[in-house]
């Protein structure tokens, strides 16, 4: 599977019932990327495609469905599956390598970039029983090794990639908003062309942020440079030294009503403006 480690899946396949099971699931996934009707995936998927698992195969899950339709942007059929399952088309995968469970759906639209599906998979959770299980997908790490971005929160790989579109999905969701320290490696690090993508990802965490932590290790580093690129005002908000900036304060709450508010703002509105 694309999200796996390449090591991980160079294996050969011990029975022909096991063999038989792969290519099923392979036939699938090129179906899933000609991105073919919804009805005819949903056939396949119900009555011909299987995995192996624990000795013996079993049907293809939704959930697992729903990474194919990530990865090859079946918008259509991504719809379809959060709409006709809901929350358990986002739950946890078995690894077979580790026999441990992972729900990489987050994180694979964030590295994939699908903010049109991950949209709908944040209207989604809204179905969740209870708000900690809802925090539970949002906030989760995978606990699995052999997925690539195993030990990461969507949120912190949104930072890490400079995906804002998706990190102010997440964010405006509910979820944490961590990784302000790596966002501002991430800003010193990066090229001119993509400064301006990680500059909004830091300014959207400074807009979720409750409050203030300790102060953090760039600002005592380099003051006079965090110093220039934040503003007097944040500068001093992120030392403990002032108040958050009062526009500052004025968009966390328009940003409560949605991800398109701060977006259609005008120029001297936007994020940026207040440095």
């Amino acid at each position: 599977m694309p999200w796996l480690l390449s090591s991980q899946v160079d294996h050969v396949s011990s029975s022909p019932s096991q063999r038989q099971c792969e290519r099923t699931a392979f036939s699938f996934y090129c179906a899933v990327r000609e991105r073919l009707p919804v009805w005819l995936l949903e056939d396949m998927r119900s009555m011909e495609v299987f995995c192996w698992e624990d000795g013996r195969p079993r049907a293809f899950l939704p959930s697992e469905a729903l990474l194919y339709a990530l990865v090859h942007d079946h918008r259509d059929y991504a719809s379809y599956l959060l709409n006709r399952y809901s929350v358990s088309a986002l739950r946890a995968l078995h690894c077979s390598f580790c026999c441990r469970s992972g729900a990489p759906h987050l994180n694979v639209a964030v590295r994939y970039d699908r903010v049109s599906i991950l949209r709908t998979m944040m209207e989604t959770l809204k179905d969740c029983k209870s708000q900690s299980e809802r925090h539970e997908f949002l906030d989760a790490c995978s606990g699995c090794s052999h997925v690539t971005d195993a030990g990461k929160t969507a949120v912190q790989l949104a930072v890490e990639l400079s995906h804002h579109d998706c990190l102010l999905l997440l964010l405006v969701h509910g979820a944490q908003p961590d990784g302000l320290d790596a966002a501002m490696q991430t800003l010193i690090s990066c090229n001119m062309s993509q400064r301006r993508h990680a500059q909004r990802c830091l300014n959207l965490l400074l807009l979720f942020l409750p409050k203030p932590s300790p102060p953090l290790r760039h600002l005592h580093e380099e003051p006079q440079r965090w110093q220039s690129l934040l503003g007097n005002e944040v500068f001093s908000w992120l030392c403990g030294l002032a108040p958050p900036p009062l526009l500052l304060q004025a968009l966390r709450c328009l940003a409560q009503f949605g991800p398109d508010q701060i977006s259609t703002l005008p120029d001297f509105l936007q994020l940026h403006s207040w440095q």
